[in-house]
């Protein structure tokens, strides 16, 4: 598959990309680059392989959830500008 002129000019169109007329040979040869190397990606023999998610098998390294009890709530409090009911008390952010 080739570009023409007449495509190219469309697709710079639809991108509001404005082409001078010494840039629209440029253009061609790299957006037929472009299509040359999709089709070789399109080509690729993939039958016998095996489906892959990541380009590495790792496991999951998270710890598991578990509730536990913060001790020292106080300190944590001291923290705060506004507390109210061992809580942080925070300005209203939606209107």
């Amino acid at each position: 598959m080739s570009v023409s002129k007449k495509e190219l000019l469309h697709i710079a169109n639809l991108a509001s990309l404005e082409l001078k007329e010494e840039e629209i040979q440029d253009y061609l040869e790299n957006f037929q680059e472009i299509i040359d190397f999709s089709n070789v990606i399109n080509n690729a023999p993939v039958d016998d392989l095996d489906i892959t998610i990541a380009a590495h098998e790792s496991k999951n390294r998270f710890r598991k959830d578990e509730v536990k009890e913060f001790e020292d709530v106080q300190a944590m409090l001291a923290n705060g500008q506004d507390i109210e009911q061992n809580m942080f008390k925070l300005p209203k952010v939606v209107q």
